[in-house]
């Protein structure tokens, strides 16, 4: 019975010590939280509220306290900044910023707005499309605010007296999502630095191959070393960089 009662109390200590690491970390790791979300929040437009990314952000945090195994041999810090991330980007997917409600009326805005064109030789105005559209002009107006809100279209305004201007335009949707801008502004950053890892004439070969589209022969007639130089040093400096990558828990592009 003693023996019982000592495993159980023992049990119980051990509980309470687990919750207090949990805490602790929680705790000490809040700012992390912050740090991502504003990190995240600069790479987006405007409309997007940081406090939503906190929030988000802070049940990722949650969620890595209760998943993370110390046996790992990995700091928590390190495994956390990906699950809180992870839990912000989660988070811009499942909100996605506009009803398919509004992209519905978007298409068919963009539908009008080309008909219109074609049709005049010149851009409509506005209560041309809400004609076309069959409502009120007042309606078209709160629909353009909504979905200019929602970045589906430019936030530059048509007047009346400026019908020479082209018709407005309509990006298409899953580009423009805030989760994929971020993902891509993030990519480039990230392979920004993997780049200033390397040896300046590495660096030098990246740039001339990718960014100005030269061939390894005329990178090679720059450099002054043949096509199969410059080719190995490609190879090499690729190398490089997907270890750099690697280093910051990026393995693929599919990783954004």
């Amino acid at each position: 019975m003693i023996a019982t009662a000592t495993k159980m109390q023992e049990a119980k200590d051990q509980d309470a010590e687990e919750v207090r690491l949990r805490d602790q970390r929680i705790r000490e790791n809040f700012p992390l939280v912050r740090a991502i979300a504003l990190r995240v929040h600069s790479h987006l437009p405007a409309h997007v509220d940081l406090d939503d990314l906190i929030h988000a952000g802070v049940l990722g945090l949650y969620e890595a306290v209760k998943k993370y195994d110390a046996s790992k041999s990995v700091a928590f810090a390190s495994y956390a900044k990906h699950r809180i991330r992870g839990a912000i980007l989660d988070s811009l997917r499942q909100l996605d910023w506009a009803s398919r409600d509004m992209r519905r009326r978007r298409k068919q805005a963009e539908a009008a707005t080309y008909e219109l064109t074609v049709k005049l030789e010149r851009a409509p105005t506005e209560a041309e499309i809400a004609e076309r559209l069959g409502i009120r002009l007042e309606r078209w107006r709160v629909m353009k605010l909504d979905m200019q809100s929602a970045g589906l279209i430019s936030a530059s305004a048509r007047a009346e007296e400026s019908q020479e201007l082209p018709p407005p335009d309509f990006p298409a949707g899953a580009e423009s999502r805030p989760d994929s801008i971020c993902c891509r502004r993030q990519l480039r950053s990230m392979l920004g630095e993997a780049m200033r890892t390397l040896p300046e004439r590495y660096r030098k070969v990246v740039a001339l191959y990718y960014a100005k589209q030269m061939t390894m022969k005329e990178i090679g007639g720059i450099l002054g070393v043949n096509e199969s130089r410059v080719s190995q040093i490609h190879k090499l400096a690729l190398n490089k960089m997907a270890v750099a990558l690697q280093a910051n828990g990026i393995r693929s592009s599919q990783a954004f």
